[in-house]
């Protein structure tokens, strides 16, 4: 990986794993040419609620970071959308997927981060849960946010309609594109056809040509979403290995005081 133009020297150490919010963060790292140690958590183990990580996520959750701030210090970040903001506040002084602070597009990119944030990934993040997860199959549960998901992704794509660049802001990929981008590039697995949202669809298969998307993808595992998704029976078998740690991690989380 590059090494940053800043004058500040990276010491980061991403905890992450192969989720639409872990992937994020590799691939805005990738995009900014940052070298970066990786570290991955075997979220199937609960590795993520163990005493060590919580003193970086309090949250238990992934993705995490560590890097050494301008005081010389250790400064932990989580949450993925407060994670890219400090990577191009800290790092982006070229401007790679950034706008300068204060400016209109700048506004712009943080109205479609926190879309995100609010919206698209905890909504498919449901979908996800209640097509794939759920103990039982409840018709009301998949309805509700598969249908969200879709209005939401219909939002996206009468947005892009009218894009000139293609991406969400301006004339070029950012932030906002790359926080939406594992998401919508897994459509399929929450029961939404991309092909109903033609703009959408282009700006997937523009990202993917993205050559920091292709590798950071991949971190810290083969990103397989889409090969999943032609295979019935790997479908059915991730869903129900899933399903396992899923509901065993809701039950350790109920048993805690």
């Amino acid at each position: 990986m590059a090494l940053t133009t800043s004058a500040k020297t990276p010491n980061i150490n991403l905890y992450t794993t192969q989720t639409p919010n872990g992937i994020k963060i590799s691939i805005a790292l990738e995009e900014l040419g940052l070298p970066y140690k990786t570290h991955k958590i075997d979220i199937s183990k609960n590795t993520q609620k163990e005493p060590w990580f919580e003193a970086i996520n309090p949250n238990g959750r992934i993705p995490a970071m560590t890097d050494e701030f301008t005081d010389g210090k250790t400064i932990r970040l989580f949450e993925s959308g407060s994670i890219m903001q400090y990577l191009v506040e800290q790092y982006d002084v070229e401007g790679k997927i950034s706008y300068p602070k204060g400016t209109r597009e700048a506004y712009e990119v943080n109205n479609w981060l926190f879309f995100l944030n609010a919206g698209v990934g905890p909504m498919q993040g449901q979908a996800n849960h209640f097509n794939r997860y759920a103990p039982e199959k409840i018709p009301y549960g998949i309805n509700r946010y598969v249908n969200e998901t879709r209005r939401l992704y219909g939002v996206l794509d009468k947005h892009l309609a009218t894009s000139t660049s293609g991406y969400l802001v301006g004339d070029k990929c950012t932030i906002a594109d790359i926080a939406h981008w594992g998401w919508v590039t897994a459509a399929g697995y929450a029961g939404i056809d991309i092909d109903e949202f033609p703009n959408l669809k282009a700006w997937d298969d523009r990202m993917l040509a993205r050559p920091a998307v292709e590798k950071g993808r991949h971190v810290p595992e083969p990103h397989r979403v889409k090969e999943v998704m032609k295979d019935k029976a790997l479908l059915e078998k991730h869903s129900q290995d899933g399903q396992k740690w899923i509901q065993e991690g809701q039950k350790k989380d109920a048993e805690k005081k």
